[in-house]
């Protein structure tokens, strides 16, 4: 039977005796490594389209309904973040963290659909093949998504042990059940069954194997089936058995990646957990449910004396899908995921490194998951590859974050790009406080300029594009997005687009040397027609002979 910690009050982590005395000469063994310059241990937690406001730290928890006291502890003993940024959806929210690459350059751009194979190009570097560089023992449970082919899973991208590995997106498993869909037809639903891969796990250069399907409402691997509510539980004993048998090996420092699959809809918690939370609903009973198991996860961690030097880092793929209320999350920010707004791609993100991050501190400075790939290698001592695993010159997106973290400087990075699926250049750009919106994806046609409202139409909503001049934000007087201030104040205000212009551009001679690689995935958009590959190919040939300059728009 599956141990689940049960919801208490965040009175602080206990010990029993005998555990205490083996984690007390664990510490000391590792607070000696640490001091003598030894690579520290790192632990990143993934969770799916957990909302920016319903974690305590940043004014959820008990306010939102579902306390949080495990994400409490944690921000009280380590940093949270205020401007993290992820992705607006959830491939391109991994991709970016796996590789420190904006989406576009890996080709993972958006979420691929069950049997159509392909995912993560081979030639990739991932956090897990850049520490395996310094000496780290590298692990991976939980959500992947970033492909089906042998080469994109995770024992084939630098993985040593990949155990309980799932390649879709949650509600994708309700295709092949016949408790889901049931207006589905008899062949589409066979279609689904023999495509749909369940559980994955094995051992580098090994061939996965399927441990069992995600079918049904029951806790059965005997038979070969395990339902959605079951599968945090899985993830949650697989890290345990990861910190076992990293403390095995104390001098071999560790990478661990887990992956809970909450709280992508359908949000449906394991049944210790229905009506868990102050609010009783499926999402917040789940939230729950996630910050018990992530709170289960810190404990093992102290229990086997590791976390002394252990770099722990929580985080989100991509903003809120507001979409699908009830079961989602809230973010105070506009629209939500699968656009370029805010809502879209704020995430929260804490970080705890005891003797590097000092407890009960906020960063506002403007960094995301992109930049895990610089900050582990620096940590980890060494310096990030030029070329890419098959010799190729290779960039990365990556800014190292530590010295945000330890307090010693800011951060190198000053902006931050918003891309949807098929966007070279980029859909909205901040630079500093200043948020430039070119694509109002999910706007749905709406009026823009002064006081714009947007519906929460996401992926729904057509792509348009603003001609020649774009809404300009201010973040840091209007984090919500709803005051254009673009010639529209009392002044015209056109020199707030020569950053934009600067750092775009930059962006886009970067193709030149550093060319995106083939989509992974690709959605329908719309008709190619001459027009457009004429176009394709004057631009092609005019950035290899000019570069790329952008004007200034006009104005009155």
């Amino acid at each position: 039977m599956r141990y689940i910690r049960p919801f208490t009050a965040p009175a602080g982590r206990t010990l029993a005796i005998g555990l205490a005395v083996l984690a007390c000469s664990f510490a000391a063994s590792q607070s000696e490594a640490q001091a003598a310059g030894g690579k520290p241990n790192i632990l990143l937690i993934v969770s799916d389209d957990t909302g920016w406001g319903d974690l305590g730290p940043y004014l959820g928890g008990e306010a939102r309904g579902m306390p949080t006291p495990h994400f409490d502890e944690l921000a009280a003993e380590g940093m949270f973040f205020t401007n993290f940024y992820g992705q607006p959806s959830c491939t391109p929210g991994r991709a970016a963290m796996q590789t420190g690459r904006i989406p576009n350059r890996s080709g993972m751009t958006t979420v691929a659909f069950q049997g159509q194979g392909g995912g993560l190009p081979a030639a990739e570097w991932t956090l897990a093949s850049v520490l395996k560089e310094a000496g780290y023992k590298t692990y991976f449970t939980g959500k992947w998504h970033l492909g089906e082919s042998d080469y994109a899973l995770p024992n084939a991208q630098g993985y040593d042990v990949m155990k309980h590995a799932f390649l879709y997106h949650l509600n994708a498993y309700t295709y092949a059940d016949p408790a889901w869909h049931r207006n589905m037809s008899k062949e589409l639903r066979e279609m689904f069954v023999k495509v749909t891969t369940g559980s994955l796990s094995g051992l580098a250069g090994e061939t996965a194997k399927e441990d069992f399907k995600v079918l049904g409402d029951a806790d059965t691997p005997e038979d070969g089936k395990v339902g959605i509510k079951y599968l945090d539980g899985y993830v949650q004993d697989t890290a345990y058995e990861f910190l076992e048998d990293a403390a095995k090996d104390p001098d071999t420092p560790f990478f661990i990646n887990v992956n809970f699959m909450k709280n992508h809809q359908p949000n449906l918690p394991h049944p210790d957990f229905v009506g868990s939370s102050i609010s009783n609903s499926d999402y917040a009973d789940s939230v729950v449910e996630l910050d018990t198991r992530i709170g289960n996860v810190l404990q093992k961690l102290e229990d086997l004396g590791l976390a002394d030097n252990t770099l722990v880092v929580y985080t989100v793929d991509n903003g809120a899908w507001q979409d699908v209320y009830p079961d989602s999350g809230y973010t105070p920010f506009r629209s939500t995921k699968g656009t370029v707004r805010e809502g879209g791609s704020r995430v929260p993100a804490i970080v705890r490194w005891p003797g590097k991050v000092s407890p009960g501190t906020r960063s506002d400075a403007i960094v995301g998951g992109l930049d895990l790939m610089a900050t582990f290698a620096s940590a980890a001592g060494i310096d990030l590859p030029t070329e890419d695993r098959e010799g190729q010159p290779i960039v990365f997106d990556s800014y190292d974050m530590t010295p945000v973290l330890t307090g010693s400087g800011e951060s190198e990075r000053k902006d931050w790009f918003f891309f949807t699926e098929d966007e070279l250049t980029p859909g909205a750009v901040r630079v500093g406080n200043f948020k430039y919106v070119f694509n109002l994806r999910g706007d749905d046609g709406a009026q823009t300029g002064g006081l714009a409202v947007d519906t929460n139409l996401g992926w729904k909503g057509a792509e348009s594009y603003i001609a020649t001049v774009p809404q300009v934000f201010d973040l840091l007087a209007d984090p919500q997005e709803r005051y254009d201030i673009f010639m529209t104040t009392f002044t015209e205000s056109t020199w707030a687009m020569v950053p934009a212009n600067e750092a775009v551009k930059k962006k886009m001679q970067s193709y030149i040397k550093y060319p995106p690689r083939k989509l992974q995935s690709e959605t329908y958009s719309g008709p190619i027609t001459l027009t457009r590959y004429q176009r394709f190919k004057y631009v092609r040939d005019a950035l290899e002979k000019d570069g790329i300059s952008i004007g200034l728009p006009s104005g009155n």
